[in-house]
């Protein structure tokens, strides 16, 4: 439910604005498939091209985050992938926000 993510995710109820990023991202007339890895999932979410809004995230800073996977993979690899985005892009996360 969308309303019960806003809840827990936007500390503040002026801040409620969610930016969507989507991956992979593949066009309707692709006939290609490839795996991808967990990695490369984590990546494209964070692309300026997968956004789902005309606006760069490079450009502002994130309050929270919730990345949803689905299919084979382990959970220990996802939650090894996030650490990793959020220690090698910690000056785009606020430091007043406890992850």
């Amino acid at each position: 439910d969308l309303r019960k993510l806003a809840v827990n995710m936007v500390p503040f109820p002026r801040l409620h604005f969610f930016m969507v990023g989507f991956a992979p991202l593949t066009s309707r007339g692709s006939q290609q498939y490839r795996a991808l890895t967990v990695p490369e999932l984590t990546q494209q979410q964070f692309d300026a091209k997968n956004m789902m809004c005309a606006a760069d995230p490079r450009h502002g800073r994130y309050l929270t985050c919730a990345c949803l996977f689905r299919g084979r993979m382990s959970t220990k690899e996802v939650d090894e992938q996030m650490l990793n985005v959020v220690n090698k892009n910690s000056s785009y996360f606020v430091e007043w926000i406890p992850n």
